[in-house]
């Protein structure tokens, strides 16, 4: 098995250096220039290598990568001028996913696992939805509520302002408007199908992470044509499994070739209105991660979508043509070309505006970590196919992969909505007896006020007819005294 992976032919043999692949990557481009289909034939290179992949694909012509190529004439010609020898055509083991569960295996996840952080970078809240946010997370905690999906996340928001005053004390002031707003937003990630996303079964990311029975890696790849549609849900959905990675994954230090590659395409979309505290820790991961023998290769049209201190993560980069009409296009490309170690047989800025079809810029890490001078390349073609499948191509591939029936049963075990459900009616329960006993209380009261009254004077007819009783009661008294004791005498 080969050590690198055919990219492209220069005045030599483009390689991409498998010992290097997790020192990460960028893939550049204007529209049309070929972005995908080097994204294809990298994600090839690495399967064939056995390492597994994953990739969003957001335009719908990645999933041709499952079936075989077909010998085009265009295809066996750059092929035949390039010294491409051993060029032939076959699929590669592909696994697709999706978070409407509509193109691929439903993809899930629990609020719990997302966390606050995420969770508020998705709904776009302020610092103090955001801080509202972190206390029910705590208080979730602290009670042993588990949140698994929305409808867990609405009890407990209500939960905690209906206790809000109570709670004061311990975590602050906790205002209704501010707990009403993330409600809002709620409702528009539902709108977007968020509640779709989470929930159980959760996603086991090492389920991303199998090979085939063949030795290859799986292409794993996520169907993100309406998922694109709601940009801030795929770029936290990107971003929670880039840290469900890093989180999981143990350190494996240097390795002949990654454990596994992540194509994040439409990359820009991860750090459009990112707040600097997020852009931090996705450097930080970036940095990290590749510890964990993960590579990332970020895809988008301008070097410029990705801030400077991610950007300087990326060793291995691919260059296709930019255009330079505008101020900002021509700052794009003078930022493209200073990225790149210069080749003093031509300006790398004049290239990138010069480069056709297939063509791109290519400079590696080499076997040392060393950047190799910027080359004017020709890139190779795909073995695979290029372009769409069908649906019935789909959902056969989809029927016989190795996790069919794990995801697409959805579960609802018991969890916050159940047991705060369940508190609510308790409460509501005892308030009731404590009303009715209450109304009781008034009720025995009323009616003892509304009894009549007798005297406690007597009157002289009374008087007289109680000393007669008490007089004759005497005499008779005295009579079976003395008769009795008569008797005794006799």
């Amino acid at each position: 098995m080969s050590d690198a992976i055919f990219l492209g032919q220069s005045e030599k043999r483009e390689e991409l250096f498998l010992a290097m692949a997790n020192r990460h990557g960028l893939v550049t481009g204007a529209t049309g220039t070929g972005k995908t289909v080097t994204l294809q034939i990298m994600a090839e290179g690495f399967t064939n290598a056995g390492v597994p992949v994953f990739a969003a694909d957001v335009k719908g012509d990645l999933a041709g990568i499952a079936m075989e190529g077909e010998a085009m004439d265009a295809l066996v010609e750059r092929a035949r001028k390039m010294g491409f020898d051993e060029y032939g055509f076959e699929a590669t083991p592909a696994i697709f996913w999706d978070l409407f569960g509509e193109l691929g295996h439903p993809v899930r996840t629990t609020v719990s696992d997302m966390g606050p952080l995420m969770l508020s970078r998705l709904m776009g809240l302020s610092d103090a939805q955001e801080g509202a946010l972190n206390i029910a997370f705590r208080l979730a905690d602290k009670e042993g509520l588990a949140l698994l999906d929305l409808k867990d996340l609405r009890a407990l928001l209500k939960e905690l302002g209906e206790r809000g005053k109570e709670l004061t004390t311990e975590y602050g002031n906790l205002a209704a408007a501010t707990i009403g707003a993330i409600q809002r937003r709620l409702v528009v990630i539902e709108e977007q199908g968020g509640n779709m996303f989470f929930g159980e079964p959760a996603l086991d990311i090492h389920d991303f992470m199998r090979t085939a029975n063949n030795g290859k890696g799986y292409m794993n790849i996520l169907a993100a044509q309406r998922l694109i549609n709601a940009p801030q849900l795929y770029a936290t959905f990107l971003l929670w499994m880039l840290s469900e990675l890093f989180e999981r994954m143990p350190e494996v230090g240097d390795r002949e070739k990654p454990k596994m590659v992540f194509f994040f395409d439409e990359a820009h979309l991860l750090f459009a209105d990112a707040p600097p505290g997020l852009v931090q820790k996705i450097e930080q991961t970036v940095k990290l991660i590749r510890s964990k023998g993960v590579g990332i290769y970020f895809v988008t049209q301008n070097p410029l979508d990705i801030p400077e201190s991610v950007l300087a993560q990326t060793g291995n980069r691919v260059q296709h043509a930019l255009r330079a009409y505008t101020p900002r296009e021509q700052k794009a490309v003078a930022t493209a070309a200073s990225t790149f170690r210069p080749n003093p047989a031509f300006s790398t800025a004049e290239a990138i505006t010069q480069l056709g079809k297939g063509e791109a810029l290519v400079s590696v890490l080499d076997p040392k970590g060393v950047p190799t001078m910027v080359e004017r390349t020709m890139i190779r073609p795909p073995s695979s196919r290029m372009g769409p499948i069908t649906p019935e191509e789909r959902q056969k591939l989809i029927r016989n992969s190795p996790v069919y029936g794990d995801y697409e049963q959805a579960e609802d075990r018991e969890s916050a909505y159940e047991i705060l459900t369940r508190r609510a009616e308790e409460r509501a329960e005892a308030a009731e007896r404590e009303q009715a006993e209450k109304a009781a209380r008034i009720e025995e009261r009323r009616q003892q006020a509304s009894a009549p009254r007798t005297s406690s004077r007597e009157s002289a007819t009374d008087r007289f007819v109680k000393n007669l009783a008490g007089t004759a009661g005497r005499q008779i008294g005295n009579m079976i005294i003395r008769g009795i004791l008569g008797g005794l005498k006799r």
